[in-house]
């Protein structure tokens, strides 16, 4: 499967688990209307459609500018389309194997080096299941050495390339964290959930089974301030509600006005949370 056939498969499945929509028209206006008021990037709605008729429906290939490529590859959580070409692999639902892959930077020339930029990629989410900023974020070698050891789905600690969310992780927090997982039930505080053994705590609050995997990851990121393309880009989701965005660290729905999240892109977290990576480096 060429890479812009991929790309179109991915945009247009994102589309379908966003809006629930799963006609060709029904999709190409979604994504039209996303495109221009979230991204700030005009695709009309006609051509999506032939986007759709070309590489969903198997009809003859057409060709698609450059910046449309990097748009959508955007959309789907990418830099741009050399990116997605580049990093993007695409689960094969049939195998029962976990593949990983281990990138290094032929430049660096010592063996520390080496080992602190290995990165991991889980491509097969059947058996092991955790959130996309983990699986996309460079890890050191000693949260390789866990990963591959905690296969269990239990939690990688990172003092050095942790989304800054306004929280640290010691191991004795995310030890409390994990014996709450033993609570029946489970509510929103304001940044993560709290656990509890009661199914009423208040009027007004709703209080939900207990989620271990929403638990111990999802959590609302404090400090929108710090977040920037390198450090959020693939990685965080957003809702956007009246004009006011909140950023969070895994895929799910806002619980404080119940819409559904989606995945953060450059122009949403240059313009309501940090800056892109370049413009930081220019300041600096």
């Amino acid at each position: 499967m060429s890479k812009i056939k991929l790309l179109i498969h991915e945009v247009f499945k994102q589309a379908r688990e966003e809006s629930d929509k799963d006609t060709k028209n029904g999709l190409a206006s979604y994504l039209w209307l996303y495109f221009k008021e979230d991204l700030g990037f005009e695709i009309t709605d006609k051509s999506f459609a032939r986007y759709y008729d070309a590489y969903i429906l198997g009809g003859k290939e057409i060709q698609i500018q450059s910046d449309r490529l990097d748009k959508m590859s955007e959309y789907v959580g990418f830099r741009n389309f050399s990116d997605f070409s580049r990093t993007f692999v695409k689960n094969d639902e049939s195998s029962n194997k976990t593949t990983v892959k281990i990138s290094v930077d032929k430049d660096e020339e010592t063996l520390t080096e080496k080992l602190s930029n290995i990165i991991i990629n889980i491509t097969n989410e059947q058996h092991f299941k955790m959130p996309d900023f983990m699986k996309q974020n460079g890890l050191g070698i000693m949260e390789m050495a866990l990963l591959l050891c905690l296969v269990t789905g239990n939690v990688v600690f990172s003092n050095s390339k942790k989304i800054s969310n306004g929280s640290s992780f010691p191991s004795s927090f995310m030890s409390g964290l994990q014996a709450g997982t033993d609570k029946k039930y489970m509510y929103w505080g304001g940044e993560r959930y709290i656990a509890t053994d009661s199914s009423f705590i208040r009027p007004g609050l709703e209080v939900k089974a207990m989620n271990e995997h929403v638990f111990l990851h999802f959590r609302k990121i404090k400090r929108k301030d710090t977040l920037t393309e390198a450090n959020a880009l693939g990685k965080t989701w957003y809702s956007k509600f009246y004009g006011n965005v909140e950023f969070f660290t895994d895929d799910g729905v806002d619980p404080e006005n119940g819409r559904e999240l989606r995945k953060s892109t450059s122009t949403i977290i240059y313009k309501y949370a940090g800056k892109p990576k370049d413009s930081v480096e220019v300041e600096e």
